[in-house]
């Protein structure tokens, strides 16, 4: 047995926990907020027998886009003046990490 931890964009996550419900795979949703943008994103805890890892994994990687977007860089991230010019970055599609579980119980 696997846990998937996927962190996704806030805009991708409706749409994958649909396909999950769909596929009949159960999902924990968190909401949490990332790091670098400090924008909404969404965790998913997925606890999954490991020959179905492929196809979660799967299904993450096709309903979780990358985009461009630009964004205003300030001083602290560049060293700039905060009059910089936006700047484009890629955001979006997933982090996944795969753990192994030692020991699942459902009370």
């Amino acid at each position: 047995m696997k846990l998937i931890v996927a962190i996704v964009q806030k805009e991708d996550a409706n749409r994958l926990q649909r396909t999950f419900v769909k596929e009949s795979i159960r999902a924990t949703k968190l909401a949490t907020t990332g790091g670098f943008l400090s924008e909404g994103n969404t965790t998913f805890l997925i606890g999954i027998d490991d020959k179905h890892v492929k196809q979660v994994l799967r299904i993450i990687k096709d309903e979780s886009k990358s985009r461009e977007e630009y964004m205003n860089p300030n001083m602290v991230m560049t060293g700039f003046d905060i009059s910089s010019q936006p700047i484009k970055i890629t955001v979006g599609g997933a982090t996944c990490f795969v753990l192994p579980v030692d020991e699942f119980k459902q009370f």
